[in-house]
């Protein structure tokens, strides 16, 4: 074996051997989301470019949308409030995770203030960038809660201390964070609720998680309730769901503001 693969290898068993002493429960449940990911596959999906318009026409929303300069006006504080306390910020600068998205961010502000829902929850946080713009569109609305579930890197915890650093202070009283993975925390959560309004699933990226959370959700989503589901490019829980729901669901296949990935949106007929 080439010395750089072994030493790639041997530094992976390391990092999961540190998350294992950590949290064993946690750490144990990535196991079958990495036997899983051998039966994962791209979908060929079909993207929609007037995404944002059509967006609206799903939510019942004004085009062109007056949230606009809002939303905007917030991506650039985010920005800005990143920089000035020297985070990086963007594709694959959480450990090989990524910060949210420009045209999600979007998404989610205008889900959240053309829908004025009472109830909202995502899964991860990473830095907080979903959770900020989630948070400011309530705060605007002056209605509604945001329950994030979210697990910091489990391998990385030298960024557990960035968790939601996007999120200031002012924000926080709407704001309810579950610690803990999705698989674990994300049933109970629902149950407790009755019903979700608007959901955004960020976090572990495999079809098997996706399809789990989607399908806790939608056992309690209100109707006309949205879900906002990243990265499903890579592979078919998105699409599969979609087709499982048939009739039961209006979707879209959202491109990324920079091309690297797609998300998608449900709304519940």
């Amino acid at each position: 074996m080439p010395r750089t693969a072994a030493h790639g290898g041997g530094h992976r068993v390391t990092r999961f051997a540190r998350a294992l002493a950590a949290d064993p429960v946690e750490a144990l449940s990535y196991l079958p989301e990495e036997a899983a990911r051998r039966r994962e596959h791209p979908v060929d999906h079909t993207v929609d470019p007037a995404w944002e318009r059509d967006l609206h026409r799903l939510l019942d929303a004004p085009w062109p949308c007056p949230e606009r300069v809002g939303a905007d006006r917030e991506w650039d504080a985010v920005v800005a409030g990143m920089r000035a306390r020297g985070l990086a910020f963007g594709r694959h600068t959480y450990g090989h995770y990524s910060d949210a998205d420009r045209s999600l961010a979007r998404a989610v502000w205008c889900a959240v203030r053309h829908t004025t829902p009472d109830v909202v929850v995502e899964t991860g946080v990473a830095r907080g960038v979903v959770t900020r713009f989630a948070l400011t569109a309530l705060a605007v609305n002056g209605n509604g809660h945001l329950w994030s579930v979210d697990l910091p890197h489990p391998f990385e915890p030298a960024l557990h201390a960035q968790t939601g650093a996007a999120v200031p202070g002012r924000l926080r009283d709407r704001w309810s964070y579950v610690p803990g993975s999705s698989r674990r925390r994300l049933p109970g959560l629902t149950r407790r609720l009755g019903r979700v309004d608007l959901f955004v699933h960020d976090s572990l990226h495999t079809a098997r998680n996706t399809r789990f959370e989607m399908d806790r959700v939608a056992r309690v989503l209100a109707p006309g309730g949205v879900m906002l589901v990243d990265d499903i490019s890579t592979h078919q829980g998105f699409a599969e769901w979609a087709e499982d729901a048939g009739d039961a669901a209006e979707t879209l296949v959202c491109p990324s503001a920079d091309g690297e990935g797609l998300f998608g949106v449900v709304r519940r007929v």
